[in-house]
């Protein structure tokens, strides 16, 4: 499963890109939830690398 760490800038340009709607915003980030299916489409989408795998 991917996780969004704390470089995330709330940009949601990873949102369109999870195929099952995991990725959600939280409070001053954005998070993935238990929906994940760790396919790592979202990585490529975010301009600060903070989605790793965890």
């Amino acid at each position: 499963m991917y996780v969004i760490n704390d470089n995330c800038i709330s940009c949601g340009a990873c949102v369109p890109d999870c195929p099952v709607s995991a990725i959600v915003e939280g409070d001053g980030k954005y998070t993935i939830n238990g929906d994940c299916i760790s396919c790592g489409a979202c990585v490529p989408s975010c301009p600060v690398d903070a989605i790793v795998e965890g």
